[in-house]
């Protein structure tokens, strides 16, 4: 780095890359895997971005691992089956992009690192009901990644604040039954990979990316945020960042590629935007939109701004992270029997079993008489058979009641703490008992899909995701609006190349990741489908950049 221009440092590369999630360090690697010098500058002193937090799964349809669990799928069905989730919100060009390349990327990713993903036989697209849908193939596992590979680079790895520190693979948590039988997991063998230095889920996979720059030299600039474009009268040209207060001016001969994230932490814009009030978001409080505001100033075309990934969010009082109050995701307690979700009226409102994204839509439901959203608040009642059993927040079976979470000796006493109608809770809990006592769910058809048994307690009979709520006491917790992230940016081509409102692309600059209009609409495919796409079109963008096929849809 040199200092010129009364001091100011200057960096000159062919490749800039803002961002270094999954989005971000697939692009690096890409580039510089074709012989281009490639920057990669992060806003926090962490590298991983929000793929580190998260279960790191990747969505990949038509896959080369499918065979191996038996599953067979087509370019055809998995168009067809994303197009119908993304309800209209996605285009052509960039949807059949993501659905032609993913593969040679997948394949690409396992050549040139360490990473070995494994197909989930058994994890369900999030729709397999629907045409094209799958019970299994598409959603593939990290594995496990030593820390220690990485060196002296090993402490700048984002880890996650809820299992961070824990090592079992998604394959192994679901047969473990890590939400259905806690105390059952294998403490001592866990504390051991932990002590070796092994992590899992979006750690893994963020960290197997990261060892394949390091080994080839890319030049990685954590606590370097992204402030503005730099464009001549033709293109993009570099990038003007900041590092601890002073300018940094950053060259890029082949272009920019802004894999920033969203823009779920950024207050302002998540409230002129969004369809909902988002109050707990779940990816680190960096995603303040920084890359999408950077190309709205250069006249980029936005898409699918209301939407986001959308998850049902728990709050823990006291719980915290990079300084801010620390959210849940709720993946699986409201998908176990002897529980319910409710509205202030005490009724049940959706499928609490169903899809996260889509669970949560139902909480934007808008009433123009009252003008108000009766689902909001929301809360998750159970029974004291569910707190004998399964995980709460972070409660473990058995444990004791902290004072954050509601208790009474009856369903009316409990409705009047939480401030609900009691005799809508009494009347629903009436209501809901005799069927699902049989394992049926009349109202909403909860368990109907071989995604919402996967995520109940298959143990359980008859049914995986229903059972009364008679045992007192009861508890209730609130359940709040999240999101893994905003699913809504600039709108790119086929080539990952940043669109003008016009249509025309803006030369040089390329986005992927949650920075970018998400391919998938309103929709949320399968487990992994946020990295799954990030990761493809972060690989189109540096192809494109550095001059080579941005998509060929066989072997890297």
């Amino acid at each position: 780095m040199s200092f010129e221009n009364g001091g100011v440092p200057e960096v000159e590369a062919d490749v800039v890359v803002v961002g270094a999630g999954a989005a971000g360090l697939m692009a690096a690697l890409t580039a510089s895997d074709a012989g281009a010098r490639v920057v990669v500058v992060e806003k926090t002193d962490k590298l991983g971005g929000t793929a580190a937090v998260s279960g790191g799964v990747v969505w990949i349809p038509n896959n080369h691992h499918m065979p191996r669990v038996d599953i067979s799928d087509s370019r055809e069905e998995a168009l067809a089956y994303v197009r119908r989730l993304a309800d209209g919100r996605s285009e052509d060009g960039p949807l059949g992009a993501f659905i032609d390349t993913a593969p040679a990327m997948l394949r690409f990713l396992e050549a040139r690192t360490s990473l070995r993903l494994q197909p989930l036989g058994v994890y369900p697209d999030y729709h397999p009901e629907f045409a094209g849908g799958r019970t299994g193939g598409r959603s593939l596992d990290p594995g496990l990644f030593d820390i220690n590979r990485l060196n002296e680079w090993k402490n700048t790895l984002r880890r996650g604040p809820l299992h961070g520190s824990a090592a079992l693979t998604v394959a192994e948590a679901a047969e473990w039954g890590a939400f259905t039988r806690p105390r059952e997991l294998p403490v001592k063998l866990l504390t051991e990979r932990a002590r070796q230095g092994l992590v899992c889920y979006g750690a893994a996979l963020a960290g197997g990316l990261l060892e394949a720059l390091v080994q080839r030299g890319v030049e990685l600039l954590p606590g370097v945020a992204g402030r503005e474009l730099v464009a001549d009268a033709r293109r993009v040209v570099g990038l003007r960042a900041e590092r601890a207060g002073r300018s940094v001016r950053l060259g890029a001969r082949r272009g920019v590629i802004l894999a920033s994230g969203g823009f779920e932490w950024n207050k302002s814009l998540a409230a002129r935007f969004l369809s909902g009030p988002l109050t707990h978001p779940l990816s680190p409080p960096a995603n303040e939109g920084d890359g999408l505001m950077m190309a709205m100033a250069l006249g980029a075309d936005l898409g699918n701004m209301s939407e986001a990934w959308w998850c049902p969010a728990l709050a823990i009082p006291g719980e915290s992270y990079e300084g801010q109050p620390l959210s849940r995701a709720d993946f699986s307690a409201r998908c176990l029997p002897h529980s319910i979700l409710v509205n202030r009226a005490g009724r049940r409102f959706a499928n609490e079993a169903q899809n996260y994204n889509d669970l949560v839509k139902a909480f934007f439901t808008f009433d123009p008489v009252n003008y108000e959203r009766p689902n909001l608040p929301a809360w998750l009642i159970v029974d004291q058979n569910f707190r004998d059993r399964y995980a709460l927040g972070n409660l473990l079976p058995g444990a004791a009641t902290p004072p954050w979470l509601a208790k009474a000796d009856s369903l009316e006493e409990l409705a009047r703490r939480i401030e609900i109608s009691p005799e809508g809770l009494v009347d629903t809990v009436r209501r809901f008992n005799p069927p699902a006592l049989q394992g049926v769910d009349p109202c909403f058809h909860r368990g109907g899909s071989a995604y919402e048994r996967f995520h109940g307690d298959r143990a359980h009979q008859p049914s995986p995701n229903l059972g009364p709520i008679e045992r007192p006491p009861f508890h209730a917790l609130q359940v709040f609006v999240g999101a893994l992230g905003t699913k809504g940016g600039v709108r790119v081509d086929a080539n990952a190349r940043v669109l003008r409102v016009d249509g025309t692309p803006i030369d040089g600059l390329y986005a992927a990741g949650n920075v970018m209009a998400s391919v998938m609409g309103a929709g949320y495919p399968g487990a992994g489908s946020t990295l799954g796409a990030a990761m493809t079109f972060g690989f189109i963008a540096a192809r494109h950049a550095v001059g080579a096929q941005a998509h060929q849809g066989g072997a890297a």
